[in-house]
C-alpha cells in the first residue's frame, strides 16, 4: 500500500503468553486501541518488540495478523536487524511475501560496520526490494552511526526514504532539514526528545509509551502539527516521567508493565528477560501509577 512517513508509529510489543507463546488476542487488543487513538502505522519487531528473540515464524504470524486486521489502514512496518547481508536480504523478502508495506532497516548487528560498508549494506537491500525503506540511526544503542555523508550517497535509492532518528542530537534534524529537505523524512525515535524534535520539523514520531498511553502520545503529535505548542507542552510535562522509561536498558520490561497497568498488555517477556520484581519493580510501579492517577484531559485532537 501507499503511504507517507508521517505521523505516529508505534514500536510495537510483542505479548506473550505464561506459556512463552505467542498471545495474539492481547496484541488485538493493543492494536485496537493504536488504531482507535488515530496513530498512522505500526512498526514490528523492533527492539521493543524482542526481534532478536523472535523466530522467523512468529515474525511471519504477527505480520500476517496484523495485515488482516487492520485490511489496508494503516502501513505494517517490519524491522530487520540482522548480522548478514545475506539473512536481511532473506528478511526482506519474506516481509514483501507477508504483506508488509515497509521496512525499518538497522545497520549490521554484531560488527562495526565502517562508512563503506554501511553504505553498501543498505544499498544492497534496497536495491532487492520495492519495498519503502526507513534507515534506524541508533548509535548509541547499535554502535554505528549513519551520517550525513553516508545519507548523501543512500538518497539515490529512491526506495530509502526516511529515518527513525535516535542519535539523541536534536540538532541533527537541522543538519538533515539543511542538507536533504524533504527528500529524507525524520521521525524521532527518543520518546524523551519527542516534542522538541517535532517542533524542529521532524516528520513523525517512532514511539514506545504509545504502547500503553496512546491516545496521549497522537495528541501530543497532533497538537504540535497543528502549531498548539502550549497545549502539547501540557501533556508531554505530564508523560516525561513516563517517557523516561523508554531510554532505559530495561525499556521492554518497563514499557510491558506499564501497558499491564493500562489494560492493553501483559507483563511476560521471553528469556533472557525476566520479569521485574521487588524494589525495582515497586518504584517503576510507582512511576506508572503516578502518571495514570494525573492523566490529563485531552483535547478533541482527532479533529486537528
Amino acid at each position: 500500500m501507499q503511504f507517507s512517513w508521517q505521523g505516529v508509529f508505534p514500536a510495537l510489543l510483542t505479548p506473550f503468553t505464561d506459556q512463552d507463546e505467542l498471545d495474539l488476542a492481547m496484541f488485538e487488543k493493543n492494536l485496537k486501541a493504536q488504531v482507535d487513538a488515530g496513530v498512522d502505522g505500526i512498526i514490528l519487531g523492533g527492539s521493543l518488540g524482542e526481534a532478536s528473540i523472535l523466530t522467523t515464524s512468529e515474525k511471519e504470524k504477527l505480520v500476517k495478523f496484523a495485515v488482516e486486521k487492520l485490511n489496508g489502514k494503516l502501513p505494517v512496518i517490519i524491522n530487520i536487524a540482522e548480522g548478514s547481508t545475506k539473512e536481511a536480504l532473506q528478511q526482506a523478502a519474506y516481509a514483501k511475501d507477508w504483506g508488509a508495506s515497509g521496512l525499518m532497516l538497522l545497520p549490521p548487528m554484531r560488527y562495526k560496520s565502517d562508512h563503506r560498508e554501511t553504505v553498501t549494506y543498505f544499498k544492497t537491500i534496497a536495491q532487492h526490494t520495492d519495498l519503502p525503506i526507513m534507515i534506524y540511526n541508533n548509535p548509541v544503542d547499535y554502535k554505528i552511526e549513519v551520517t550525513l555523508d553516508m545519507f548523501a550517497e543512500l538518497v539515490s535509492c529512491a526506495n530509502i526514504q526516511a529515518v527513525k532518528e535516535s542519535t539523541r542530537d536534536v540538532t541533527n534534524v537541522t543538519r538533515l532539514k539543511n542538507q536533504f529537505g524533504d527528500r529524507i523524512k525524520i521521525l524521532c525515535g527518543v520518546d524523551t526528545l519527542a516534542l522538541e524534535e517535532l517542533c524542529l520539523g521532524a516528520d513523525g514520531w517512532v514511539a514506545g509509551l504509545v504502547d500503553a498511553f496512546p491516545r496521549e502520545t497522537v495528541a501530543i503529535y497532533r497538537l504540535a502539527k497543528a502549531g498548539k505548542i502550549k497545549e502539547a507542552t501540557e501533556i508531554y510535562r505530564w508523560f516525561m516521567p513516563l517517557l523516561e522509561l523508554d531510554i532505559h536498558p530495561k525499556l521492554v520490561q518497563y514499557i510491558k508493565l506499564a501497558a499491564t497497568e493500562a489494560g492493553i498488555g501483559s507483563e511476560y517477556v521471553r528469556a533472557p528477560r525476566l520479569t521485574l520484581v521487588g524494589e525495582e519493580r515497586e518504584r517503576i510501579l510507582g512511576i506508572i501509577r503516578n502518571g495514570i492517577n494525573k492523566r490529563p484531559a485531552l483535547p478533541d485532537y482527532l479533529s486537528l
